[in-house]
């Protein structure tokens, strides 16, 4: 969190926190950041079964990852950021995991023990930029503030990555819900498959993937990811007055677009573009 205009640890304890110090700060009034501090964020494609059912997908035979700068880093409280003009930024609740121990071809029964802890993870994305990235995510996923979590690191002793559920709140409804039996991709094969050709050092953050209906949020809209045993992130929506013209590709609807932001069958969105486009 920040405290005097520098960051500092602490612990949540009740409607306090504790700071490393020994000093207490009212929860209520703190500015929270996420607690971690990674050289690299990796994030999955598809796991849960909900989601590739969603999208009517081919169920994928292994997972595959793509990489968030450190720079998307946002925590509990902090405000999600969505690009005047801009349509389609979505929520996704997922599990964070932090790495304790630096691991390098790991094996799955061995992978949970270099875990320092866990978290609630918010994968924000940016669609509109869906038709620039060609499966980079760069421009959806790498924005500044596109990745809150926190509120707080719960110790790897502390939850159980097999059993949990996972609920995603926009304005108080819930919008997405699954549990670890859902995943087709458990977190300590994640982590193996990852360790066998990149070295995880201690900070470094996964992000084990969504289940179903993510959706665009709206300026205004209030966004929290809960999961039990760890506890529930809150954000807000807020409408980012910047002008995004320039050097490069430029936010559109493109049918990839509303097939991954809406869910729309990919036929039903091509022909939604070709529509808008012949009028």
């Amino acid at each position: 969190m920040l405290v005097e205009g520098s960051p500092s640890w602490g612990r949540l304890d009740g409607g306090s926190i504790v700071l490393d110090s020994g000093e207490r700060l009212d929860e209520a009034a703190a500015h929270f950041l996420a607690p971690v501090e990674p050289t690299k964020i990796i994030a999955t494609h598809l796991t849960y079964r909900s989601r590739v059912e969603e999208y009517a997908a081919r169920t994928p035979p292994e997972p595959s990852y793509f990489m968030k700068p450190p720079t998307t880093l946002n925590g509990h409280r902090g405000r999600l950021r969505r690009p005047r003009g801009a349509r389609f930024l979505n929520y996704e609740g997922e599990v964070a995991v932090v790495i304790g121990r630096a691991m390098h071809g790991v094996p799955e029964a061995d992978a949970l023990g270099h875990v320092a802890g866990y978290a609630c993870a918010n994968d924000v994305g940016l669609h509109d930029f869906r038709h620039a990235d060609r499966g980079s995510m760069l421009r959806v996923k790498g924005q500044d503030g596109f990745l809150p979590l926190g509120p707080e690191l719960v110790p790897a002793g502390e939850f159980d990555p097999t059993a949990f559920t996972l609920r995603t709140y926009l304005n108080g409804e819930v919008v997405q819900e699954a549990h670890a039996s859902d995943l087709l991709f458990g977190v300590a094969y994640q982590l193996a498959d990852l360790s066998r050709l990149i070295t995880l050092e201690p900070g470094d953050v996964i992000l084990t993937g969504t289940p179903a209906n993510s959706r665009p949020m709206e300026p205004g809209d209030t966004v929290e990811v809960e999961i039990d045993g760890i506890g529930r992130l809150t954000n807000t929506v807020e409408e980012w007055d910047v002008d995004l013209s320039g050097p490069g590709d430029q936010p559109e609807t493109s049918a990839q677009t509303l097939h991954v932001a809406l869910a729309i069958p990919e036929e039903e969105a091509e022909r939604m573009v070709e529509e808008r486009t012949a009028r």
